[in-house]
C-alpha cells in the first residue's frame, strides 16, 4: 500500500509524455514539413493525433491488464514470440541511444552560440553525464524535475499562441494587424498528396516518444484509473496545442520562406521585428532537448531491466532496486560512446542516427499487431479502459505506420534511415538466433555432464531419447 500511495499520478505521466515528446522535432524538425506542405499541415496533425491515440490506447489496454515491466516489449514476447520482443526491445534503445547522443549535440551547439569556445565533446559528454546522473534519483524525483520543463515547453507554446493572436487581431503596438490573405494566398495542398504523405512521416516524429507512459506504468499509482487519464490528457494536449500553434504560425509567415536551420516560431516573430524571440526561443529549445532526453533515459533503463530480466540482455546489467541503476549508467556509456563515434566519423553517424524514426516506427508496427494477438486472446478486457472500434481501429492505425515506414525511401532525407533501420532489425534478428544457438549448446553440455543425456554429438530433438531407447535395443537383440 505505500508503494502504491508513493506511485506516479496521472499528472506526472502526463507531464513526462509531454516532456518527451515536445522536443526539437517540433520547435525545429516541423519545419520541413510545414514548408514543403502548406496549410493541409493540418491534416496531417490531425490525422497523427488520430494514430498516436489508438496507439496510446492499444499500449493501455495491455498495460493495465498486467504487470509487464517492459510495457510493449514484454507484449511482444508474450503475444508474437520472444524472437520478436528481444528485436524490438534492442531495437528501440539502440535508436533512443543514437538518437539522444545527437540531442546532446544539438544542445551543444545551442549553448556555443553563448559559448563559442568551449569545446563540443566535452560540452556534449556533460550533458549525457548530469542526464544520466538526475535519473539515478528515481521516477518521483525525475517526474517533478520532468514536469517543470514539460511547463516551460507548454507555456513557450501558449505564449506563441497568445502572441500570434494578438499580432494577427493588431493589438500589439505599433504593429498593424496581420491580414488573412497571407493565410488565404497559400495554395493549401501545396505540393500535392504527395508532399502530405511525405510530411505525415515528419509530423508522426513530432508525436514520438508517447510511449513512455507504458514503460512507466508499473511505478504508477492505481494504474487501473491513472493510465487511462494520462492517455487521454496527453493526447488532447498535444494535438490542441499542436493545431492551435500551427494554424496561427499559417497567418503569420509565408511557409515558403521557412527552412530546416531557424525555428518556425522564431522565423514568424522576427518577420514582425521580434529579434527578441531568438535568444527566448535558444532557451526554450534547450529546456525542450533536455527535458525530451531526461524522459528518454527514463524508458531506456526500463527497457533494459525488462530485456535483462527476461534473459535477453546481459547479466551484469541486472538490479534488484526499484530504480534500474545499471540500465541507466549503460545507456548513458552507450551515449557517450555514440557521440564521440559521431565526433571521429560522422559520415557513419549521419547514417546510424537516421535509424532513430525507422526504429520508433518499428516500435509501433510491432505494438499494434501484438495488440491485435493480444485481443485475439483475451477478447475485450473488461472497464473503461479498452479501444474503441476493435479490430478496425487497430487495423487502420497499423495500415497508416506501414505507410508512413514505408514512404521513408521517398521522402528527403530519409532514405538513409529507412536501410539503417533495416539493417538494425536484421543484426539484432541475427544476434537473437546466435545467442539461442549457444544457450541450447550450453544447455546440451550441462545436460551431460550432469548425464541426463547420452554424452554423443548427437542434435537435441524431442525424440532424442525415442532413438537412444531403439538404438539399445537392437543392440540387445544382436
Amino acid at each position: 500500500m505505500e508503494d502504491e500511495k508513493k506511485g506516479l499520478t496521472a499528472g506526472h505521466l502526463t507531464m513526462m509524455a509531454l516532456g518527451t515528446v515536445i522536443g526539437g522535432s517540433f520547435f525545429l524538425g516541423s519545419s520541413v514539413a510545414i514548408q514543403s506542405t502548406g496549410p493541409s499541415i493540418i491534416l496531417s496533425y490531425i490525422v497523427c493525433g488520430i494514430l498516436v491515440y489508438f496507439i496510446l490506447f492499444a499500449l493501455s489496454e495491455m498495460t493495465v491488464s498486467t504487470q509487464a515491466a517492459g510495457s510493449f516489449r514484454t507484449f511482444a514476447s508474450q503475444y508474437i514470440s520472444e524472437g520478436t520482443g528481444y528485436v524490438v526491445g534492442w531495437v528501440y534503445w539502440t535508436g533512443m541511444v543514437i538518437a539522444m547522443s545527437s540531442e546532446a549535440t544539438a544542445v551543444s551547439l545551442l549553448v556555443r552560440e553563448w559559448y563559442p569556445t568551449v569545446s563540443l565533446s566535452l560540452l556534449g559528454a556533460f550533458i549525457i553525464v548530469v542526464v544520466t546522473l538526475l535519473n539515478l534519483l528515481g521516477a518521483r524525483q525525475l517526474s517533478r524535475l520532468e514536469g517543470v520543463l514539460a511547463a516551460i515547453k507548454i507555456f513557450a507554446i501558449a505564449a506563441f499562441i497568445i502572441l500570434g493572436l494578438l499580432l494577427i487581431v493588431g493589438f500589439i503596438p505599433g504593429i498593424p494587424a496581420v491580414k488573412s490573405s497571407l493565410f488565404r494566398s497559400e495554395p493549401f495542398l501545396k505540393g500535392g498528396i504527395k508532399n502530405l504523405a511525405g510530411s505525415m512521416l515528419i509530423v508522426l516524429f513530432t508525436y514520438a516518444g508517447f510511449e513512455i507512459i507504458g514503460l512507466a506504468a508499473t511505478e504508477a499509482k492505481d494504474k487501473q484509473k491513472t493510465i487511462p487519464k494520462a492517455i487521454h490528457a496527453t493526447v488532447f494536449s498535444l494535438i490542441t496545442l499542436y493545431i492551435l500553434c500551427i494554424t496561427v504560425l499559417l497567418f503569420l509567415v509565408p511557409t515558403v520562406t521557412l527552412n530546416d536551420n531557424v525555428s518556425p516560431l522564431v522565423s514568424a516573430l522576427n518577420r514582425y521585428n521580434l529579434n527578441w524571440a531568438g535568444t527566448a526561443m535558444n532557451i526554450i529549445l534547450i529546456s525542450a532537448i533536455l527535458s525530451t532526453m531526461l524522459a528518454a533515459m527514463f524508458g531506456l533503463g526500463r527497457m533494459l531491466r525488462s530485456l535483462v530480466e527476461d534473459g535477453l540482455g546481459p547479466k551484469f546489467l541486472k538490479d534488484k532496486t526499484d530504480v534500474p541503476y545499471r540500465g541507466i549508467l549503460f545507456s548513458g556509456f552507450s551515449m557517450l560512446c555514440s557521440l564521440f563515434v559521431g565526433l571521429l566519423f560522422p559520415r557513419v553517424y549521419l547514417f546510424l542516427i537516421s535509424s532513430g524514426g525507422f526504429a520508433l516506427l518499428f516500435t509501433y508496427i510491432v505494438l499494434m499487431f501484438t495488440h491485435i494477438r493480444y485481443r485475439r486472446k483475451n477478447g475485450k478486457p473488461k472497464g473503461n479502459c479498452h479501444m474503441c472500434g476493435f479490430p478496425y481501429s487497430s487495423f487502420f492505425t497499423l495500415i497508416g505506420l506501414l505507410v508512413a515506414m514505408f514512404s521513408m525511401p521517398f521522402a528527403e532525407g530519409q532514405t538513409a534511415g529507412f536501410f539503417a533501420g533495416l539493417l538494425l532489425v536484421l543484426f539484432y534478428s541475427a544476434s537473437y538466433f546466435i545467442i539461442k544457438f549457444f544457450n541450447a549448446r550450453k544447455l546440451h553440455k550441462l545436460l551431460v555432464k550432469t548425464s541426463k543425456l547420452p554424452s554423443n554429438g548427437s542434435f537435441i530433438t524431442e525424440f532424442s531419447d525415442e532413438f537412444h531407447k531403439s538404438k539399445h535395443k537392437n543392440s540387445d537383440k544382436n
